[in-house]
């Protein structure tokens, strides 16, 4: 029988608690920030289980200089296959005072066979357009201190 001490099992989870926080979910939409569209950056996002929900909270980048903070929800159907993420965003400078985007982007994750979708899309304010995920790089994560 496997027997885990205190100080041990603490350690454990004390090395596994960053790893579990650094995750970072990245979507492209009509190419990707950098490629003529945009990227949605969900900080600490994970893909939720089947049927269930998280918050979604981070940045979108677009054009060749815009950042918008961005927050919502992303949402795994009960059957595994359909990523649901709307994402509400905001930048007085590129959307106006008061002003927001919406974005309503429903994709496949990677592995499901006969997506019921197709191929993934943005319904919203930086769409319409085909979306997909993307792998979140240094530079895609990098959010200067000054930015549009």
């Amino acid at each position: 029988m496997l027997r885990f001490k205190t100080p041990h099992l603490m350690l454990l989870l004390g090395l596994l608690a960053p790893v579990c926080a650094s995750a970072n979910f990245c979507i492209r939409v009509n190419g990707g920030f950098g490629n003529g569209g945009t990227s949605f950056i969900g900080k600490g996002f994970t893909l939720p289980a089947a049927g269930l929900c998280r918050p979604w909270a981070g940045f979108t980048k677009t054009a060749s200089t815009v950042i918008a903070n961005s927050t919502g929800a992303g949402c795994l159907s009960s059957d595994g296959k359909v990523l649901t993420v709307t994402v509400f965003s905001t930048n007085p400078s590129f959307f106006g005072p008061g002003g927001f985007g919406s974005d309503h982007i429903r994709l496949c994750p990677a592995g499901v066979t006969g997506c019921p979708t197709g191929a993934g899309t943005d319904s919203g304010s930086f769409g319409p357009g085909p979306a997909a995920r993307q792998t979140c790089t240094t530079s895609l994560l990098r959010l200067p201190a000054i930015h549009d």
